[in-house]
């Protein structure tokens, strides 16, 4: 172990960990619980509605990316709740079967292939702490930090944004941080009142390019919304990250005000977020989430080596979200 890690692990005890989440019942479908081929991974503790669980799928070996039924299940319980688990049962240090799992996804399920990170990099990005070696010449991403990383959108800067993304799990972190949480977009977006919603629909913000991820040095930022809504169901989509969002208009600046403020409330937090710590995350994990129905966010780093891989797909239109 790294000298820093084991400094850093010295005082932390591994504990059970006990995924707690109050959510509404319909945030996630009923069926989700009835997917053949899907287990209980963690249970959802709520003192008001019955008990929910994430769902997780096992990938004993490579060939299950290219198994139909396999990529079936998973294209499908994305369509249902937005989130997913899958548990590799072979190393897999070079994220093969992420590569073909996409591919699969392309052929079979319509998924737009991933977007690349920057002019430099391609599908994947490394998410670790480097304090030199950064991926992106001489710009240190925030995902390249050892800091927390409040509630986003990946990609919030792209137009559109990637529909879905996944992070593997190579090295979780030893010492307790690195905890990522996430919360519903819908259940978020009824704590605003109809002037911050009207408003947060309007394409009246700049959204800034980070430095690290121009891929046209002509193109600094675009202009967007903050909201969107699914033409099939009405539901709220997000694009979302602070630092990089400026509101043009006064009532923009309200609405944000607004956003920023819901974002604090407890009944956000206690009934649209979930809490997944590394005994839900070990290495060999991979979680695959909705970028736009999802916010996520993650705690301090307290382990150097902690190692996650990142891919972003699908970046279709929100007219025209692929079935």
């Amino acid at each position: 172990m790294h000298p820093l890690t084991r400094r850093a692990c010295h005082l932390y005890r591994t504990n059970a960990c006990i995924l707690r989440r109050s959510i509404r019942p319909n945030s996630f479908a009923s069926s989700a619980f009835i997917t053949q081929g899907l287990r209980c991974h963690a249970t959802v503790v709520s003192h008001t509605v019955p008990s929910l669980t994430l769902p997780c799928l096992e990938a004993p070996d490579l060939n299950h990316a290219e198994d139909l039924d396999h990529v079936g299940r998973i294209s499908e319980q994305l369509e249902r709740s937005g989130m997913l688990k899958v548990s590799l049962g072979f190393p897999d240090e070079d994220s093969n079967y992420l590569k073909k799992l996409l591919v699969s996804l392309h052929r079979h399920r319509g998924h737009q292939l991933p977007i690349s990170h920057s002019a430099t990099r391609g599908w994947f990005w490394d998410v670790r702490p480097s304090e030199t070696n950064f991926q992106a010449k001489n710009h240190q991403a925030r995902s390249e930090t050892m800091n927390e990383f409040p509630w986003h959108t990946d990609c919030s800067y792209e137009d559109p944004p990637p529909r879905f993304f996944a992070l593997q799990v190579l090295q979780h972190d030893r010492c307790g941080g690195g905890t990522l949480s996430v919360m519903n977009v819908d259940k978020l977006s009824e704590l605003l009142s109809p002037e911050a919603r009207s408003a947060l629909l309007a394409q009246e913000y700049r959204i800034t390019i980070p430095p690290e991820f121009i891929k046209d040095p002509e193109q600094k930022d675009i202009i967007g919304s903050v909201f969107f809504t699914n033409p099939r169901n009405q539901s709220t989509m997000i694009r979302f990250r602070e630092d990089i969002l400026t509101p043009l208009t006064d009532r923009a600046s309200r609405a944000l005000v607004e956003l920023k403020e819901a974002l604090l409330k407890e009944e956000v937090q206690a009934h649209s977020t979930v809490h997944l710590k590394s005994a839900d995350l070990p290495k060999g994990s991979i979680i695959l989430m909705d970028n736009r129905r999802w916010l996520h966010a993650r705690n301090d780093i307290k382990d150097p080596e902690r190692h996650l891989r990142r891919v972003r797909w699908d970046a279709c239109p929100f007219e025209t979200v692929s079935v």
